[in-house]
């Protein structure tokens, strides 16, 4: 692939939790801004390349272990993962580095972002063609909402017994917390000559055109594919996709896009403040490309010659 991407990536969450801490609330920097990580965006990105028969190598996988008598629903560590998903009897017996390489290069999820393989006979990093940084949320007036529920079973730890001497009834309580609403803008950058050495090694043929659009395909289609208890209501909103020659190198451009909430049965305002600097290395830029839903949302753009299309049916609009 002959060029350079970056582009922004949009979540809207409403009556969810995008990406929760582990006080169960949504993340927060030390400020208090409300963000998600790239952790956060790219896990449905591989269960969704997972569910389509693609290799995923850094992904929980389950197994049945046993020890001292009882069986245990237990991890993969990354030895017996990467033997499962390349049919390896054991990667302590492979001496072939050459091999592990073109294998993880195999891997869908490596191809993308890169890999720490840190395993004995192969101590092995990957720097990713792909870069995603922390998405912020930039709508001000979020809030986390706390619900408690109610569970259908008796609290077995309870102890205590009513005046008739009866077991307490009481169920246990557990909570839910969600964003009443959130929207997280992402910044990423796509550099196709990141693996240049590793295709003089020959175990790879680089980032190729394919890569990149199945990971374009997925970064506008997974967060609403996955949906989780907590992750119902979590929708991809927004998608900007700015392909460059392979030596113009641009800023994060998540820092020129800013989020308006619509007033009530209004549509909501997402303005792209980077046209002066994409209308300056005009004839540098390829392609300009934006993804978003025009039912829920209107655009405020002037970036010359950009294509619009629908985020739910990828129809030009």
């Amino acid at each position: 692939m002959n060029k350079r991407v970056y582009g922004v990536l949009g979540i809207s969450s409403v009556m969810a939790n995008w990406n929760a801490d582990f006080s169960g609330y949504p993340k927060t920097t030390t400020s208090g801004e409300v963000f998600g990580s790239d952790k956060a965006f790219k896990y449905p990105m591989k269960k969704m390349w997972e569910d389509a028969g693609e290799k995923v190598l850094y992904i929980k996988s389950m197994k049945l272990a046993e020890n001292k008598g009882e069986t245990n629903l237990v991890p993969r560590t990354l030895k017996e993962r990467y033997e499962q998903i390349f049919h390896v009897p054991d990667l302590k017996k492979n001496k072939d580095v050459s091999q592990i390489l073109t294998n993880l290069f195999s891997a869908i999820d490596v191809k993308n972002f890169g890999a720490t393989f840190a395993e004995e006979g192969a101590n092995i990093s990957i720097t990713g063609a792909v870069q995603i940084g922390q998405g912020f949320n930039k709508y001000s007036d979020s809030e986390a909402q706390e619900q408690n529920i109610l569970s259908p079973f008796q609290d077995s730890k309870a102890k205590d017994k009513n005046k008739d001497g009866d077991e307490a009834k009481n169920s246990t309580l557990g909570t839910k917390i969600v964003s009443d609403e959130a929207h997280y803008f992402y910044p990423f950058a796509i550099n196709s000559n990141v693996y240049n050495s590793f295709v003089e090694m020959g175990v790879t043929q680089g980032y190729t055109e394919e890569d990149y659009q199945k990971f374009k395909n997925a970064s506008l289609t997974a967060a609403t594919s996955y949906a989780t208890n907590s992750k119902l209501g979590c929708e991809n909103e927004f998608g900007l996709f700015v392909e460059t020659e392979e030596d113009l190198y641009l800023p994060n451009l998540d820092k020129y896009i800013s989020f308006t909430k619509g007033e009530e049965n209004q549509k909501n305002l997402i303005e792209i403040q980077c046209d002066k600097l994409l209308n300056s290395v005009r004839k540098r830029i390829k392609s300009v490309e934006i993804y978003y839903n025009p039912e829920t949302t209107q655009l405020k753009c002037d970036i010359e010659d950009v294509a619009y299309f629908n985020i739910f049916t990828m129809q030009e609009i």
